[in-house]
């Protein structure tokens, strides 16, 4: 669905790296190749996104909203 404001374990702001993450995350993907395990470790790293409860809630949201918005 939506990316939570805050991480659920450590209540860390995430919604903003989210987005920073995803358009890197698309710059590499547009060149025609899948993002390797170190790329997005690397982008996690630079976005500051330390801990592996944040981590977490990034890598493993599923964008949903603009399946479910058509129901609405």
């Amino acid at each position: 669905m939506i990316i939570p404001v805050r991480c659920f374990s450590c209540g860390k702001v995430v919604a903003s790296d989210y987005v920073k993450f995803t358009s890197k995350m698309s710059e590499i993907r547009s060149s025609g190749r899948e993002p390797t395990a170190e790329e997005v470790a690397k982008t996690l790293n630079d976005l500051h996104v330390d801990r592996y409860c944040c981590r977490r809630m990034i890598l493993s949201h599923a964008d949903l909203i603009d399946e479910i918005l058509p129901f609405s």
